[in-house]
């Protein structure tokens, strides 16, 4: 089956999932929202079935495998990072509050407002 088939079915079926839900609004959330998890997973199946959904899904696991790869800080490497992060932003913030202090003297001053 070409892969266009595939793409046009799998958004058909989405499309009148999405259109079942809404028209069934009667009807029980919880059956509805069943309904439409399990329209969106044969959707997904068949979206897998395409030649654009076998390298998504080789993206995804590639990406599992890098992800099992890295080597994630401790406890203690976290808390000091974040620490330092924390001392920074409020630094940066001090040093902005008094710019800002220092230009709206400046300008009150240059308006005739100052002290």
């Amino acid at each position: 089956m070409p892969d266009g088939l595939k793409w046009t079915g799998a958004v058909m079926l989405l499309a009148a999932a999405v259109g079942a839900f809404y028209i069934y609004a009667d009807q029980s959330l919880l059956l509805r929202v069943i309904g439409l998890l399990i329209a969106v997973g044969v959707a997904g199946f068949m979206a897998l079935q395409t030649e654009q959904g076998n390298v998504a899904w080789g993206f995804i696991r590639e990406s599992r495998t890098e992800v099992r790869r890295v080597v994630w800080p401790n406890r203690k490497e976290t808390v000091q990072t974040t620490t330092i992060v924390i001392a920074m932003v409020a630094l940066v913030a001090v040093i902005l509050w008094m710019f800002d202090a220092l230009l709206g003297y400046l300008v009150r001053l240059l308006l005739g407002q100052g002290d």
